[in-house]
């Protein structure tokens, strides 16, 4: 068994692991919650609270019901007070995962983003997608199920 899991989400991942309650993104999602601590500074939660905010997602799962799972999110995370700065991903916006990564002792950042995934490992942070990290030796336990019942698929 590994040591705890530190891991940081990034928007992309959350927001699939929302909106696609049996996607690779909600199991990555899924374990790293159980297994460990979610890292989330104000930065990367203002993030996607302005994603699921748009009316696109409205066809999916309300406006309301979005927000609810951000904020469960928010309330099962760590939330770290970021100290740390960087300026080492081609997109400058993708910093802000390193920074929280790096002040919250990471062990994991979870992504699909090319522009974080290259820089992997990163000051011996892992930098992974999410099927890669499903397939990380240790990191693997106990899921439960997923459901099709968005009232289930909430953090915690």
């Amino acid at each position: 068994m590994m040591n705890e899991l530190r891991t940081v989400i990034d928007t992309g991942v959350v927001v699939s692991a929302l909106l696609l309650p049996r996607s690779v993104p909600r199991q990555a999602f899924d374990v790293a919650a159980a297994r460990g601590r979610l890292l989330v500074s104000y930065e990367t939660i203002a993030e996607p609270d302005e994603v699921l905010r748009r009316p696109r997602f409205d066809k999916y799962l309300s406006q309301a019901r979005r927000l609810e799972f951000l904020a469960a999110l928010v309330r099962e995370a760590e939330v770290i007070d970021v100290v740390d700065v960087v300026a080492e991903c081609r997109d400058p916006k993708d910093n802000k995962f390193l920074e929280l990564a790096l002040s919250g002792n990471g062990s994991h950042i979870v992504t699909g983003d090319s522009d974080l995934l290259v820089l992997h490992p990163f000051r011996g942070i892992t930098i992974v997608n999410s099927r890669s990290f499903l397939a990380i030796p240790g990191v693997q336990g106990p899921r439960p199920e997923p459901s099709d019942d968005p009232e289930q698929n909430l953090p915690g």
